[in-house]
């Protein structure tokens, strides 16, 4: 009998980018089922409030079949146990991403060493972009349209 794959895609998604969406896709051709996780961090201001990223990203993935939203706070590994995910999938930009990533990858596989972590490229278009830049760009008036969804573009525009 094949074994069901979820994975659990946490972040702070602030907001859900192209880049973001890019993993998302080549991720379901890996994973049964995505657990797209905003991660509630209080030490990290954050334009959009928790509810609000996850109904942007929501919108966003209304379309993708095996993609659920959820939100969550504490430790990642918990709640990937508590949501019978046992793969975390993380984006590696550039080679600064690794540094960081690698060091949060062995801390949870010391407190979940059943839990795997997975690590996709975008695209090479998506490469650059980062939710940062992205709010940059918005708020000094630059052009974002191809690279968020067209719901996280009007909020931003809105917001900012």
């Amino acid at each position: 009998m094949e074994k069901h794959r979820k994975a659990i895609y946490p972040g702070s998604f602030d907001p859900i980018t192209n880049g973001h969406l890019d993993v998302i896709e080549r991720s379901l051709t890996i994973f049964d089922e995505i657990e797209v996780s905003v991660i509630k961090n209080p030490s990290k201001k954050a334009l959009f409030s928790t509810r609000e990223r996850v109904e942007m990203i929501k919108s966003a993935l209304k379309n993708y079949k095996g993609v659920k939203v959820s939100s969550f706070d504490g430790l990642l590994v918990e709640y990937a146990k508590k949501m019978g995910a046992n793969t975390i999938i993380r984006g590696l930009r550039a080679v600064s991403d690794f540094e960081y990533e690698f060091q949060m990858a062995l801390m949870n596989r010391r407190m979940a060493p059943e839990i795997k972590s997975v690590y996709l490229m975008p695209s090479p278009e998506f490469t650059f972009l980062s939710s940062s830049l992205i709010k940059e760009v918005c708020s000094l008036g630059g052009n974002i349209k191809d690279l968020v969804p067209e719901t996280v573009e009007k909020n931003l525009l809105e917001k900012l």
